[in-house]
């Protein structure tokens, strides 16, 4: 315990950014063109990355995640330090002076509220999971705050930096979730002004930060679906970062002298849940075996995302805790995949359909189309379905059944992806496995960090060995960039990767 408590001592320490000396006031204008529109701007109510681009420029943290060396790591936000008190009991010194974007106080009442309400069943929080362990809340005073939970909670500093920004009581409560969902109100370093739906979203310069203005004045967010429009409006200045930039399409940026290519190993695993709790072929691991040996994963890194990929057999990336390199990609065997449909009763095949979205993930529609391509080789009749990004969020997941794609990183933690998306009972898991269950449990109530990558190193291989899913690959992140935007790198963090804080735009 006392080793604990001097990590999370040190951690604390590190000073985050603070305001200097005078500087000049926020100016010009940065245009970040994205696949999709947000779903909502309440911070509490969503799980995709287009709404996390936007709401992590508007809304702060108790602590920040960033990517060091290639990995997660945390320093002080809106908390300044943080203490173990006992393996249930932590202790969180809060920022003094901090103010939200309407004029309200940020103090631990702050944090009491905002933690409640995502703990509220009735609220219906996308991360409510990932905090159902906290017990209470105790305000100690106005700079203090106190986070009882009900069992030890390993991942509470990791979820608290990821799903828990902090929000205004007095404007939620008096203004309601819905107006709250359009017209955001936060502490971050930019301030909402208008959201004009499948248009553009508007926000500009908390000159009052307390981490210092940001240099830019003014950020825009445009949502361009279609892949060839969107690369086309950062060559032709339109928007000045595009994310999301198919392989087929960076040499047109490279060549052109205002703009250039930027590249980051991507955290998300990309994958093809199958459904296996209700009933039908995907239900016997034969047939889900057979799919995982039946999709040559390397030919379509190198022929439809052209190189930019990397093979997985599990459900963890490199980037995430608990990530086990020995757990390898299924080898591509379409006699052995025939093999084993034939053992489950399937040897004249069977029909499946594979959905996908358009324009969210690298090459999503494309990949979905090799991937039903390559099934039907070994005797699945497979066919692609693709959906708009708004309408395949609404139909997840039960409306995308039997196979739809997902991509997913979460909080950089193991737990973060292996607890919603593959532990029963939870919304996105379409597999029930009680051994993967007992590991998944385990191993988040212990603090002991050596015996949780353990567990979650059996667990990665139960779900290899299983198959609940067409285990695919994590891409590379590609984006557009105008030259002239300046003092921005991506990071393999997606959600924050866009943060344009520190960026500003030459002249």
């Amino acid at each position: 315990m006392r080793t604990l408590t001097r990590l999370v001592v040190a951690i604390a320490i590190v000073s985050a950014a603070v305001p200097g000396l005078a500087q000049a006031a926020p100016e010009g204008q940065i245009v970040i063109a994205q696949g999709g529109d947000p779903s909502t701007l309440d911070p509490h109510m969503h799980a995709e990355n287009f709404t996390f681009a936007v709401v992590h420029h508007i809304f702060d943290h108790l602590v920040r995640r960033f990517v060091k060396d290639g990995r997660l790591a945390h320093e002080p936000a809106l908390a300044t330090s943080w203490t173990a008190l006992n393996p249930t009991a932590w202790e969180f010194k809060l920022r003094r002076g901090v103010k939200f974007h309407n004029g309200e106080d940020f103090n631990a009442e702050v944090v009491k509220f905002t933690i409640e309400r995502v703990l509220n069943p009735e609220q219906k929080a996308r991360w409510r999971w990932a905090f159902a362990d906290i017990e209470r809340v105790e305000v100690v005073d106005d700079s203090t705050v106190r986070i009882i939970t009900k069992k030890p909670l390993p991942t509470l500093i990791t979820n608290l930096a990821f799903a828990m920004p902090m929000v205004p009581p007095k404007y939620v409560r008096e203004k309601g979730d819905t107006y709250v969902a359009t017209h955001p109100v936060g502490t971050g370093p930019f301030k909402f002004v208008r959201w004009r739906k499948d248009d553009e979203l508007v926000l500009e310069a908390n000159e009052g930060y307390w981490r210092g203005a940001p240099k830019v004045k003014t950020i825009v967010f445009k949502p361009i679906p279609d892949e060839t429009t969107r690369i086309a409006a950062v060559v032709t200045g339109q928007v000045d970062v595009a994310r999301g930039v198919p392989p087929s399409l960076v040499k047109q940026i490279e060549d052109n002298p205002r703009t250039r290519v930027m590249k980051v190993p991507g955290a998300l695993n990309i994958h093809i849940t199958l459904e296996t709790l209700k009933e039908g072929p995907l239900r016997d691991r034969r047939v889900r075996q057979a799919i995982n040996y039946g999709v040559d994963k390397e030919a379509i890194i190198k022929n439809v995302l052209e190189g930019n990929g990397f093979a997985l057999g599990g459900p963890l990336t490199p980037v995430m805790f608990g990530y086990d390199a020995e757990v390898k990609p299924y080898p591509y065997d379409p006699e052995r995949a025939k093999r084993l449909l034939a053992e489950a009763g399937y040897a004249q095949g069977l029909a499946l359909t594979v959905n996908s979205p358009n324009g969210r993930y690298l090459k999503d529609k494309e990949v979905a189309e090799a991937v039903a391509g390559q099934l039907q080789k070994i005797g699945v009749r497979a066919q692609a379905a693709v959906h708009e990004w708004g309408s395949y969020v609404n139909k997840w997941p039960d409306g995308l059944a039997p196979m739809f794609m997902l991509g997913w990183a979460g909080t950089w933690d193991a737990d973060g992806i292996l607890y919603p998306l593959l532990r029963s009972g939870q919304r996105f898991a379409r597999w029930a496995n009680p051994e993967f269950d007992r590991l998944i449990d385990a191993a988040r109530n212990t603090l002991d960090q050596g015996e949780r990558t353990r567990l979650y190193s059996q667990a990665s291989r139960l779900a290899h060995d299983d198959a609940p899913w067409l285990f695919l690959f994590h891409g590379m992140d590609i984006y557009g960039v105008n030259r002239a935007v300046m003092d921005w790198e991506p990071t393999s963090d997606e959600g924050t990767s866009t943060l344009m804080f520190r960026a500003w735009k030459r002249k």
